[in-house]
């Protein structure tokens, strides 16, 4: 049986792999960054700082562990390829004029990361990070294994290739073309680096399949982002603050409630935000998934194109009995969202309808499943009657130039004569003006359950996880517990750079 990925404790028999990790990174010049100094930055050394002056911002630097955090500013007088830290990670309140709520909706956004310019890159350090200074990691033999829909495979080859390690990446071969070809310069052999299988954002299950042959070979190390409850915590501790530092700065002279958080589940990474509000704020969670695979609304199957946000199966690092409400978007509305939102004509109408039109500019920053956000943080402010009081807050994964190919071919599927002013006002009367509330359920104790334990086909059958393991999770007192290892995981990454 497969054991719950939670590495407190240095690994039984580790001592070889943590000393080979520690001998490479001493060779390479390679130090760690502590979830303290992602978190908040300013703590970062000042000559670290120093020397990221000099280093591009999406290179193969190991520097560039430094930048794995919120704070990243695009540039500053320095120069393009030093974008300095920003005092609060950028963000977008989204006006009344788009929305149609009372409600502030506001979004932080994720392509300030480095290299992959999406926020998956931290869920990546963190899963890579937990293993290494537990002796559970040895780059000098064995193989990162990435399995993914997007975005996080190409974190951990990135990763991968700041921490002078092979890392391999498994996605479906339906994802977009920008993530192949960015896949294809970073990996060190993409033949053999770039596994490609069966189906599209909904094939989850053909990923593990893929990994429960590969991890066979003890060469293989599989950083499952569905099972690693690092991934979970890496974004407790640094996404949950980041949002908090957002959420005080647009409150700082205009007082609200930070009624909400919104994510789409994915791996349930990102959703971890969440818990750290909850417990700091009250905040509810909001848990997003697409229409056509509702999995958690409905039981349901099927594929969509909303990339990045997973579907059929409960990640095992789902913190489902604390969510509060389910939010099923489709993905015909972040492809016409997108399209709007990225071509001439939806750019004139949004500031014809009264929207700035620097804030029409920003929403290039929103890629599908930052749209699928938005619209279930819309959703979100109707089915609860939210007010000007009312803030709720979720994040911009990515931004919308990892799909250019894909709008290319929604507009010549839908739009072969072009996509003009009419039809830009059309999308936004069918997709912004009238988003519904239909596709919603509220987590009661009942429908936590059931969705928890729509978790036990994945997990139990299929994965091999022990049922004590799997209903440990059941209880808030199980990730309670976890909390401490970030704290715990500083202090190794302090002994492993010294």
């Amino acid at each position: 049986m497969k054991e719950l990925a939670i590495f407190g404790e240095f690994a039984e028999g580790g001592e070889t792999s943590y000393q080979n990790a520690r001998t490479r990174f001493k060779e390479q010049n390679i130090t760690l960054p502590t979830f303290a100094e992602l978190r908040d930055p300013s703590i970062i050394p000042a000559d670290v700082k120093e020397k990221l002056k000099s280093v591009d911002k999406d290179a193969a630097d190991p520097l560039n562990l430094y930048r794995v955090h919120w704070y990243n500013d695009h540039a500053d007088e320095e120069g393009p390829n030093y974008p300095g830290f920003v005092n609060v990670p950028t963000h977008i309140e989204l006006p009344k004029e788009l929305t149609g709520v009372d409600a502030r909706i506001v979004l932080m956004f994720g392509n300030r990361f480095p290299m992959i310019r999406a926020h998956k890159v931290l869920a990546a350090y963190s899963c890579l990070v937990a293993r290494l200074v537990t002796g559970r990691f040895d780059p000098t033999t064995q193989r990162a294994i990435w399995p993914s829909t997007g975005n996080y495979a190409r974190g951990g080859i990135a990763i991968s290739r700041l921490m002078n390690c092979r890392g391999v990446a498994i996605l479906p071969e339906g994802m977009s073309k920008a993530r192949f070809d960015w896949l294809n310069k970073w990996t060190l052999n993409p033949d053999e680096d770039v596994i490609k299988t069966f189906g599209t954002e909904s094939n989850v299950k053909e990923i593990y399949d893929e990994c429960n042959r590969l991890e066979q070979d003890p060469e293989n190390v599989i950083l499952n982002q569905f099972s690693e409850f690092s991934n979970h915590l890496g974004h407790y501790a640094v996404t949950g603050p980041a949002l908090e530092s957002v959420f005080k700065h647009i409150t700082a002279d205009r007082p609200a409630t930070l009624t909400a958080f919104v994510s789409a589940t994915g791996s349930a990474g990102t959703i971890g935000a969440g818990d750290y509000l909850k417990d700091h704020f009250g905040t509810k969670i909001v848990a997003v998934e697409a229409l056509e695979c509702p999995t958690m609304l409905y039981n349901g199957f099927g594929e969509h194109n909303i990339q990045g946000i997973g579907d059929k199966h409960i990640p095992l690092i789902h913190n489902v009995t604390n969510t509060d409400l389910v939010v099923a978007i489709s993905d015909r509305s972040t492809d016409s969202l997108d399209l709007l939102f990225n071509s001439p004509a939806g750019k004139r109408l949004l500031v014809e309808r009264g929207m700035a039109p620097e804030l029409v500019d920003m929403l290039v920053d929103l890629g599908y499943s930052s749209i699928a956000n938005m619209l279930a943080a819309i959703t979100t402010a109707k089915v609860w009657g939210l007010g000007a009081d009312d803030v709720v807050i979720s994040v911009a994964t990515d931004g919308s130039d990892l799909y250019d190919a894909e709008r290319e071919e929604f507009v010549a599927r839908h739009y072969p004569g072009g996509f003009d002013d009419v039809e830009a006002d059309k999308v936004f009367i069918d997709h912004m003006e009238t988003v519904s509330t239909e596709h919603t359920l509220e987590m009661n104790e009942t429908n936590r359950n059931r969705v928890f334990n729509l978790g036990y086909y994945t997990w139990v059958e299929q994965q091999g996880i022990d049922i004590p393991d799997f209903e440990r999770r059941r209880s808030q007192d199980f990730w309670n517990s976890l909390r401490p290892l970030t704290d715990r995981w500083d202090e190794m990454i302090k002994e492993f750079n010294a």
